[in-house]
């Protein structure tokens, strides 16, 4: 039938390995979901949708009492707290190594999915060297 439309299905911001081994609290089973699925990040500005390279501006926290600046990343979008900014990315496995190649020196610690309902913490380079090994 001419005219009709195919609905489309919206995109999950979710991983749902990633919140499995959350849920666990089990490293080996988080490097295995970070290598293989993308992660909910939360940002500042979202990118412009015409521009594929612009993927916006991750939002992260600074600690006002000693400075310490925190990646927040998430297992789903519905994880995220209210009070963060409203838009979120879903980026891959390589978006996320290079971010912390880059951010490294200043970001301390990377939490995931902080406000619940399983949060874990890792510091930038225990994730870097997780994301780098390939069984």
């Amino acid at each position: 039938m001419a005219g009709k439309k195919r609905a489309k299905t919206p995109l999950e911001f979710r991983n749902t390995q990633l919140a499995d081994a959350l849920q666990t609290q089990d490293m080996a089973a988080l490097a295995f979901a970070l290598r293989h699925g993308p992660t909910v990040v939360p940002l500042l500005r979202p990118g412009q949708r015409d521009d594929p390279r612009d993927t916006g501006e991750v939002w992260t926290y600074r600690d006002s009492n000693t400075g310490d600046i925190a990646l927040l990343l998430f297992s789903d979008a519905a994880n995220k707290p209210a009070a963060l900014p409203p838009a979120v990315a879903l980026q891959s496995p390589d978006w996320l190594r290079a971010f912390l190649t880059a951010h490294e020196p200043e970001i301390t610690t990377v939490f995931f999915d902080i406000a619940g309902p399983h949060a874990m913490q890792a510091a930038p380079a225990d994730l870097l060297a997780a994301l780098a090994f390939e069984a």
